[in-house]
């Protein structure tokens, strides 16, 4: 291979026949997750991520199972020059796709002076850059096709400040408010641009920020699967919602931030060491 208002399952193939949804960070967790949700409603895939053998299983059981189209796109969204390469890709397939999900990202757990500039920089690469220049690509065309479905990945630490790791809720602060501007652009061309916020969600996210020893001390009513997450997040794009904070405990968190003093914000923030997703 090349390196949802609430509607019903009939109606929600219907109407995206033959349409592509691409989604990133597509080989594990949300982006996994989505990939599923979105192959369930009648989507065909365009997956990137950087292992190729991960997308290719993925595409696989999709193939087989949903008879759907599914191209895999190995990148690596650090490279300044992969979203521009993975939009002309898909223009000599003649691949233009209707969703968008900004799923990839991962978080720098040392202090920001600690950390070396090289580590920031491709985090900004991939959490912003490349999320701004990806929706930047394929906004024309959803206007075009007068239909479109941004999903943009955020988190619960867009609404508090963060350490260790600073850069991380601001990150995902740009990607909340950039998704509620767009919408506001956008859904007059038949755009429509989610800002999608979990808090903490089962998968090897913690892993990889080697935290899941502490994780698993944490309650399991604070937990959401990559499951619920993707799904409430693609019911949300689908009825024109810019904001979706999957789970009951998480809407009540951030809810209570808004009223809390930043003095308060900065104490909660300096006693949690974990990053939510």
């Amino acid at each position: 291979m090349h390196s949802l208002p609430e509607i019903t399952m009939n109606e929600s193939k219907k109407e995206s026949h033959d349409r592509w949804a691409l989604i990133t960070g597509a080989s594990a967790g949300i982006g996994e997750a989505f990939a599923r949700v979105f192959a369930n409603n009648g989507f065909n895939l365009v997956l990137v991520a950087r292992r190729k053998d991960k997308l290719e299983n993925i595409a696989s059981q999709l193939k087989e199972s949903l008879n759907i189209k599914v191209e895999v796109l190995t990148a690596d969204l650090a490279d300044p020059s992969s979203p521009q390469k993975i939009y002309n890709t898909l223009q000599s397939k003649h691949i233009k796709p209707s969703a968008l999900v900004n799923n990839a990202g991962y978080a720098v757990k040392t202090g920001f002076a600690d950390t070396p500039w090289k580590a920031h920089a491709d985090m900004l690469q991939v959490m912003m850059t490349a999320v701004t220049e990806l929706c930047y690509l394929f906004a024309d065309d959803m206007k075009e096709q007068q239909y479109g479905r941004i999903i943009n990945v955020s988190s619960v630490a867009a609404f508090t400040p963060q350490m260790p790791g600073s850069l991380y809720g601001g990150v995902k602060s740009f990607v909340a408010c950039l998704s509620e501007a767009l919408h506001l652009e956008m859904s007059d061309f038949g755009v429509n641009c989610t800002a999608l916020c979990p808090g903490f969600t089962r998968s090897e996210f913690h892993d990889v920020m080697e935290v899941r020893d502490a994780t698993n001390k944490f309650p399991n009513f604070i937990w959401s699967s990559a499951e619920d997450v993707a799904t409430q997040g693609y019911q949300s794009v689908m009825a024109g919602k810019p904001l979706c904070i999957p789970g009951r405990i998480n809407k009540t968190i951030t809810g209570l931030m808004n009223f809390l003093p930043k003095s308060l914000k900065f104490k909660a923030a300096k006693q949690q060491s974990i990053f939510e997703n």
